[in-house]
């Protein structure tokens, strides 16, 4: 295997799960010797700084991906990477046109990072509601597709009307000694590392969007509050910031009770000295934050959408799943969690070893055509 070029092309470098993950893999298919670049519509966003120095970036500068097509398309033939692994319903898309038309023999690996059905039910921009309508004619013509939990697989071939286990499932990977170390440095926050008074702190991890539902959290913590002096820290930015805050407002919690810093560089920090950790979504693909929480000791209470939590879970071994939407309900799990002595809840950390990044990687580069480690030396 004289070319070992391994690509990875997807929107940018944002606060997100995907994002997140796709430089974890970048970083790690660097590490195995090959010559990995990071391809990206805008070469930006807070993951920039977490690439390794051996992983090249490369930016086309695009505002928007239908114009990454023909950028990417030129990448190809003038690079021609052996493999190339695009994350992300749009960039998927443009990954397959732009293979199509450079007409190269790169082996294309799709990933999609959520639950498709529901994704495209909630999909607003035109660019979006394309994009889900080309799925299933495009999806078919890459050389593999992937999913990150199981019923995100289902759903996928499904939707996009593929054959039964056509889908691979690939966990994502989770640098869990990085997330430790991570995890032992001070938050920052007066809540955490230097408190007063010893109060609760339930934490939120995730964009302000519909579909993390943070106004369950909210309406659940409110509840909650009647009976136990806790407080909450929702991390992430998005959208309904001001929607959320008015919420709290209305709710009768303060800034002593609630308080939503935005994107944090490090969760782990936070994660690790909270009592507790909710995920209130709608829906998810797998969950990452989840796993990060369990990586950190954490205790865990989650809405039992698709998909992802259940599994992570394993059935509600790992930490409570309420139904989706039942303020009370989560409330009441909240509650219970908070009742109970650390050493009588489960070690949620040994759960999260099953999500060790070295796994996803070999299931990653299998799925490339690819061994685990290079042939040949790295070349940049």
């Amino acid at each position: 295997m004289k070319n070992n070029r391994i690509s990875i092309f997807l929107p940018s470098l944002g606060g997100g799960g995907a994002e997140r993950v796709m430089v974890i893999l970048a970083n790690g298919f660097a590490a195995r010797g090959y010559t990995t670049d990071l391809v990206v519509a805008r070469a930006e966003g807070p993951y920039l700084k977490d690439v390794a120095p051996t992983v090249r970036i490369v930016g086309f500068k695009a505002s928007f991906l239908r114009k990454s097509t023909w950028l990417l398309m030129r990448y190809l033939q003038r690079e021609q990477p052996v493999a190339m692994l695009s994350a992300l319903t749009s960039a998927n898309i443009v990954a397959l046109l732009a293979k199509m038309c450079s007409q190269v023999r790169t082996r294309l690996v799709v990933s999609e990072r959520s639950t498709i059905s529901v994704e495209c039910k909630h999909a607003v921009h035109p660019r979006e509601r394309i994009a889900h309508a080309l799925v299933p004619f495009l999806y078919r013509k890459a050389e593999g597709i992937v999913a990150i939990s199981q019923g995100a697989a289902s759903d996928l071939e499904q939707f996009a009307k593929l054959p039964r286990n056509s889908v691979r499932t690939i966990y994502n990977p989770f640098d869990l000694a990085r997330i430790q170390k991570m995890a032992s440095e001070p938050s920052g926050h007066p809540w955490l590392d230097a408190p007063l008074e010893r109060r609760p702190v339930i934490i939120g991890i995730g964009r302000l969007t519909e579909q993390k539902n943070f106004p369950l959290l909210l309406q659940a913590f409110s509840w909650l509050a009647k009976t136990h002096r806790a407080r909450l820290l929702i991390l992430g930015e998005g959208k309904l910031r001001e929607k959320l805050t008015h919420l709290a407002r209305n709710l009768g919690l303060g800034h002593d009770d609630v308080q939503m810093p935005g994107f944090v560089a490090n969760p782990f920090a936070y994660l690790s000295r909270a009592a507790l950790f909710v995920l209130s979504s709608d829906w998810e693909g797998l969950s990452n934050v989840l796993i990060e929480a369990m990586a950190c000791g954490t205790p865990v209470v989650s809405t039992d959408c698709p998909s992802g939590p259940r599994e992570i879970l394993e059935e509600g071994k790992w930490g409570q799943l309420v139904p989706v939407g039942d303020a009370k309900a989560l409330a009441e799990a909240m509650d219970e969690v908070l009742r109970t002595p650390r050493d009588r809840l489960p070690d949620v950390r040994k759960r999260a070893e099953d999500f060790n990044q070295e796994r996803a990687i070999n299931s990653y580069l299998e799925v490339l055509g690819l061994p685990p480690y290079a042939e040949f030396p790295l070349v940049l």
